[in-house]
């Protein structure tokens, strides 16, 4: 459906943007500020215009989400651009240059932009009707926000970002929450062993508690509970050895187990899409390892090779707004109207979550330097510097806290990637 009354209708011949996100949103303004004027079309699978996604598990999961508060402003360059909303991207015919929707129309391009994302990573755990909720979307916020509150139990699959973030939210609204994870520690998988136990501390400190080391085979009604409730979360330690007896009642089951790149749609195209849309350097898309110059992927979905860091997907939100210049300029000297970017992308990924007893940031791939994580300032109780290291030079930051000290640690971070 179309989100605003006098648009133009079906853009035709001329750049169409598929996922109506903060990568799309981004692209098509850095497209109409490098001199394209023609014919722009966005489409989402979402009924909603581009709107900012990180406050669906902290403040506006506490308030009560809404699309007016979370909306992106738009610039006044893409007045014109038209909004196809609620209709999802089903197959692509890039030799033809066609995009197929979901409601059995078609989109011609002469050039496109792979902006489709995520979606969150599902592991089957529901059975005969008791599915775990997800939050990813606006819609998932509401629907999630309408069932807690005070006395509520909910379980959380998953110790990650999301999961913490919404552990935290919903203990402040008097929920009773419990938080599994198979791995050791929360957010072990980024931030390694030791800090994760300092964030456990501050959720537990709030009244959440967290079982790690520890799998969710399923989730059934829980009915046949001796303490009835909504759901039954059956747990078992994540080594694999026998399930638990008793089942965990839940009146609330949220997934948040990661997410999943949004390519099923290019499916047959020959591009590379194992963990992401392949791009090269200029962020056009690889057919047969030969770029595309008049596709580029950007955002979510865009896997990318970086001077500093190799190849790499990245899903923090300030990564559209790092790449989107970079894919228009590519994509509009595709179409002959200029030229390439010259410069090597030397954006560094980063991402930050409120939690307890102060703000994560981090910059660089924490991940990759598990193996030696150092104390580099502070108090891993307390506020705190923590260096990732490969060979002895830093791969990653993060930060608890220190805001001041942002700078100096990123910079401290180039100048170990550089030399």
């Amino acid at each position: 459906m179309a989100a605003e009354p006098g648009q133009p209708g079906a853009a035709g011949e001329g750049i169409l943007v598929v996922g109506a996100g903060l990568a799309g949103l981004r692209t098509a303004e850095a497209l109409r500020s490098n001199g394209y004027s023609g014919p722009l079309e966005i489409v989402g699978a979402e009924p909603h215009l581009p709107y900012n996604r990180p406050p669906l598990s902290k403040q506006a999961l506490a308030t009560g989400p809404s699309l007016d508060t979370l909306v992106y402003p738009r610039r006044p360059t893409v007045a014109d651009v038209t909004w196809t909303l609620g209709r999802a991207a089903l197959a692509a015919d890039l030799d033809r240059r066609t995009v197929t929707l979901d409601d059995g129309t078609s989109r011609a391009f002469t050039g496109l932009v792979i902006a489709t994302g995520v979606r969150s990573r599902r592991l089957g755990l529901g059975r005969d009707g008791a599915e775990p909720m997800l939050l990813r979307t606006l819609d998932d916020a509401i629907e999630l926000r309408a069932e807690l509150g005070p006395g509520v139990r909910l379980v959380i699959v998953g110790a990650g970002f999301i999961g913490c973030e919404v552990a935290a939210t919903a203990a402040g609204l008097g929920a009773e929450v419990l938080v599994v994870d198979p791995l050791p520690a929360p957010l072990a998988g980024v931030l390694g062993r030791r800090l994760g136990d300092a964030v456990r501390a501050r959720l537990e400190a709030l009244g959440v508690y967290v079982r790690t080391d520890t799998a969710v085979r399923a989730v059934t009604v829980g009915t046949d509970l001796a303490e009835p409730a909504r759901y039954a979360v059956h747990l078992a330690p994540a080594d694999g050895s026998a399930a638990e007896p008793d089942p965990v009642p839940a009146d609330v089951v949220l997934e948040a187990v990661g997410s999943v790149p949004n390519v099923d749609w290019l499916a047959g195209t020959g591009l590379e899409l194992s963990a992401g849309v392949r791009c090269d350097e200029a962020h056009r898309v690889l057919r047969d390892g030969i770029p595309l110059p008049y596709a580029v992927a950007v955002g979510d979905v865009a896997r990318l090779p970086h001077p500093l860091l190799g190849e790499l997907r990245i899903e923090h939100w300030t990564w559209p707004g790092d790449t989107a210049a970079r894919s228009a300029r590519s994509l509009l000297a595709g179409l002959g109207r200029g030229e390439p970017p010259q410069d090597p992308l030397t954006a560094l990924p980063s991402f930050w979550s409120d939690l307890p007893g102060g703000r994560i940031q981090s910059f660089g791939l924490p991940q990759r330097g598990h193996a030696d994580v150092r104390l580099l300032e502070g108090d891993w109780d307390g506020e705190c510097a923590v260096g990732y290291h490969v060979d002895g030079r830093l791969v990653g930051v993060a930060l608890i806290g220190l805001a001041r000290r942002m700078m100096h640690y990123r910079e401290a971070l180039l100048h170990d990637l550089t030399v």
